[in-house]
């Protein structure tokens, strides 16, 4: 395990850094004792900003701004060390995602920092803790960012840093979606596709950890025993191909399970979430939660009628506004943090850029069959 400077570079595939004199700009060091309220300090902060909509590849610029200082006594200062580039940023580049934050708009909605001081009212957060973005659009493609109390919650810093950094989405999605749809038991089999995916490996791995057994599909590809290996590394039951799925074998197969699924998982739509529906057991459910096909969810009209199916969404940053205070939520966390301290929930393994190769971070992440999670160094 390899150290560079104060980050943990974890378990994890990493690429070689160039660091731009534009990043390197934009440095600060950690503080041990909390600034005075009148001090006046001379702190930039890089930050990756969208002034229209469009193509992540043609919209996103960089800038350097100052960092309003000193802070309000409500406000806390936080240092990024990491955030991820996840399918929701990049929908909300394109204007194609529920949330559209006032432009010009800071990219990232997950990600990890610092809390290098803290305002004179501030009394649950302290100087050296970890914190996440509250809420979507919070901005976390940045060096420094300036943030009410309020508006990040707390994380363990003794989890893995890029643990932290990919917490609030995936993980907490797969968590909710097998827990509050279905009264799943031990023995009890799920479904899911684009079970490569973060979301795909958390369902794997939760599943594993309370002996449920899952059906992971995957798109057909020139590595799937490879890909099937990793997956069953993490706990995966079995793993097969979308092609699979539409051949006169896959009958044989759901038969051979001990049980029909009560639950799918799906994050791609079209044909593909229409094999779940097809394959679910007498009454069961299908949860929704991506479409990366782009393509409309069909449900057979059997299914509906004679099935009785049950077909729902779910939206990972809704459930956290109605939960913000919840003590479910603390639970989650809670379960998830103990996983990841003890090696029994691993974060996808990734290709980390720094923050300034954000335009090839964003192509990489934009490509087909990517088995890695990009993410954004910012020290």
């Amino acid at each position: 395990m390899a150290t560079v400077g104060r980050l943990r570079l974890l378990p994890f595939t990493a690429r070689k850094l160039n660091v731009c004199t534009k990043c390197r700009d934009a440095v600060y060091i950690p503080l041990i004792h909390q600034f005075s309220q009148n001090s006046t300090r001379n702190l930039s902060s890089f930050q990756i900003i969208y002034e229209s909509h469009g193509d992540p590849r043609k919209v996103l610029t960089d800038r350097t701004v100052p960092v309003q200082l000193p802070l309000k006594e409500d406000e806390v200062l936080v240092k990024m060390k990491l955030a991820p580039v996840n399918p929701s940023d990049i929908n909300m580049v394109e204007g194609t995602y529920f949330i559209r934050p006032p432009l010009p708009a800071v990219v990232g909605n997950e990600g990890v920092g610092e809390v290098v001081e803290v305002g004179s009212a501030v009394r649950q957060l302290r100087v050296g803790d970890w914190v996440n973005p509250a809420d979507s659009g919070w901005g976390t493609w940045r060096s420094h960012a300036v943030s009410r109390e309020g508006d990040v919650s707390r994380v363990p810093n003794d989890i893995p840093v890029l643990g932290a950094a990919t917490l609030v989405v995936n993980p907490c999605t797969a968590y909710r979606m097998l827990k509050d749809y279905v009264q799943l038991k031990a023995g009890d089999v799920v479904m899911q596709n684009s079970a490569n995916s973060a979301v795909g490996q958390a369902v794997i791995q939760l599943a594993r950890q309370w002996n449920v057994t899952t059906v992971n599909v995957v798109r057909n590809r020139p590595d799937f025993q490879d890909l099937e290996k990793s997956l069953k590394s993490l706990g995966a039951d079995h793993v097969i191909t979308d092609e699979f799925c539409r051949s006169p074998e896959m009958k044989d197969f759901m038969k051979s399970l001990s049980a029909a699924p009560k639950l799918a998982l799906n994050g791609v739509g079209g044909k593909s979430a229409t094999e779940l529906l097809r394959n679910l057991a007498q009454g069961g459910t299908m949860v929704t939660y991506g479409g990366m096909s782009r393509q409309p969810v069909t449900v057979p009209t059997g299914a509906l009628i004679f099935k009785e199916v049950r077909v729902v969404g779910y939206w990972n940053t809704e459930w956290n506004k109605r939960h913000i205070d919840s003590p479910l939520k603390q639970e989650m966390v809670t379960e998830l943090c103990d996983l990841m301290r003890t090696g029994k929930f691993q974060s996808p393994s990734a290709d980390v850029y720094s923050l300034c190769q954000y335009k090839e971070a964003v192509a990489a992440a934009t490509e087909g069959f990517k088995g890695k999670k990009v993410v954004l160094k910012m020290e």
